[in-house]
């Protein structure tokens, strides 16, 4: 199928069976979650801000559009897979043109419990079923269809509607009762992925300072009670220095480290470790390092200055 402009699913789409799916925003995760989709014999139609970033998905079958509301004319559910709250708000504003009374929007961006709530406001005014689905996963599983998924609507029909996309996409949806709830969740989540990157990194420099080969960190947590698939894939990687290819931009990693922090703080609390990989996040970034590994945080200097 060419990736030729349409107004709407053609007779071919709707054919596949399933809902037709428009996917906005096909960066890293969007675009592994729009070829398990197309892989699921589901209609899709695509589109990102840059055009170039979505062509290559003509070739798994999609209609890549030039506007949000083109992508989104006829289509049955809408994923976005965008960078922050405000970005999500804006394409969907800008989609409204092509959003109709049974649409279902999933949104998959790492949002605040409030922002969700938010955007969860706009869908009402947008007149569309809402669906709050932050995703747990990187890249590799994106890539599997191997993603979790948390997830919470205010509309129960919407449940079934999108259960062939999140089983495209995912193996485990879990489902809560709230809006808000998923993306609690999916922080108190992230904020032990970052500590545990943050652990790793300080681990490994300490060996090195005190002139122990830091593969041995690695070796001897292997087969341990607090080894972790996260422990032997980050690892190796900061010692090599094989940091450059993200599967967690680590840009992406700051704002989500910020996003923890700041609900913590609206909530009462201080959470010294997410504080301090928040400001060790926000060094790496402003050293440049933002589009590389969330592990590159390792490359940030540790040594004393007092």
């Amino acid at each position: 199928m060419s990736g030729m402009n349409r107004t709407a699913p053609s007779d071919q789409e709707r054919d596949q069976g399933g809902p037709v799916v428009a996917v906005l925003g096909t960066g890293t995760m969007g675009d592994a979650m729009a070829r398990n989709i197309a892989a699921a014999g589901l209609g899709l139609r695509a589109w990102n801000r840059n055009r170039a970033a979505v062509e290559p998905l003509a070739a798994v079958g999609a209609a890549v559009c030039d506007t949000q509301a083109e992508a989104c004319r006829g289509a049955d559910v809408v994923v976005t897979a965008l960078a922050n709250e405000k970005v999500v708000a804006d394409v969907m504003d800008q989609a409204h043109e092509g959003l109709g009374g049974h649409t279902v929007w999933v949104q998959t961006c790492t949002v605040s419990p409030d922002g969700s709530r938010r955007l969860a406001e706009q869908a009402t005014r947008l007149n569309v079923a809402y669906v709050e689905a932050p995703l747990l996963g990187t890249k590799e599983p994106a890539v599997a269809g191997t993603l979790t998924i948390l997830a919470a609507s205010p509309q129960q029909e919407a449940r079934q509607e999108v259960r062939p996309v999140l089983e495209a996409v995912g193996t485990r949806t879990v489902w809560l009762d709230e809006v808000g709830r998923p993306s609690s969740l999916k922080l108190a989540y992230n904020a032990w992925v970052l500590a545990t990157v943050e652990g790793i990194a300080e681990s490994l420099t300490l060996a090195d300072a005190l002139g122990v080969d830091p593969r041995l960190v690695i070796d001897v947590l292997d087969g341990s009670g607090l080894n972790s698939s996260y422990v032997q894939s980050k690892g190796p990687k900061m010692i090599d220095d094989d940091l450059d290819t993200p599967s967690f931009p680590l840009e992406a990693a700051a704002k989500d480290a910020g996003l923890i922090t700041d609900t913590a703080r609206a909530a009462g609390l201080h959470l010294g470790i997410a504080e301090v990989v928040r400001e060790r996040l926000r060094r790496a970034a402003d050293d440049g390092l933002g589009r590389a590994d969330v592990a590159a945080t390792y490359r940030v200097s540790r040594l004393a200055t007092s």
